[in-house]
């Protein structure tokens, strides 16, 4: 029966991550997204981690997704553009010094873990082991001390860049108006 499981959860995440590089029209990619990350979240519940897999559904496939489609619906989909011309001429080769950079900090930070891991030789931790509400305990321990400002700086990035959608949007749609009349 796991087995069973692993293949469907397997086939929903492969053809849902395909689903979002290979269809054209925006709002399917995003469609296609929501069946990977209810992929992932079956995987998840299937290793015993429900509180991962209720986190994966309720904030991945519930809101970021909606709030993909937001910024997609108010850019407008039916707008075609043309893509054999460049407005950005230096957007390419500033997009691959990026690239690069940001793959050297991951690996930089992977490297830097496993030697983290090397000297302090943590394993599975023994109150894990007897109490099942403690991985929750310190997860919520580390969210809210550790890394409570990486997730204050993402929610106030994703805030921006809603305001900047609907600054962009009313814009364009002023613009329309404007050339119309």
């Amino acid at each position: 029966m796991e087995l069973f499981v692993f293949v469907c959860a397997a086939a929903m995440v492969l053809v849902g991550a395909i689903g979002v590089i290979t269809r054209n029209n925006p709002v399917h990619a995003a469609l296609s997204l929501v069946l990977t990350l209810f992929g992932i979240a079956v995987l998840f519940v299937a290793n015993n981690a429900h509180f991962l897999a209720a986190v994966q559904v309720i904030v991945y496939a519930g809101a970021i997704v909606v709030l993909f489609l937001f910024v997609i619906m108010l850019l407008g989909v039916d707008q075609a553009e043309d893509l054999s011309t460049e407005p950005l001429t230096a957007q390419r080769p500033l997009a691959l010094v990026v690239g690069i950079g940001v793959a050297g900090v991951i690996i930089a930070a992977i490297v830097k873990s496993q030697d983290a891991l090397l000297v302090r030789g943590t394993g599975i931790n023994s109150a894990t082991l007897e109490d099942a509400d403690a991985n929750i305990r310190q997860l919520s321990r580390s969210i809210f001390s550790d890394y409570v400002f990486a997730f204050e700086v993402t929610s106030v990035l994703l805030l921006i860049a809603v305001v900047g959608t609907v600054v962009m949007s009313r814009r364009q749609h002023g613009q329309h108006v404007e050339e119309s009349a």
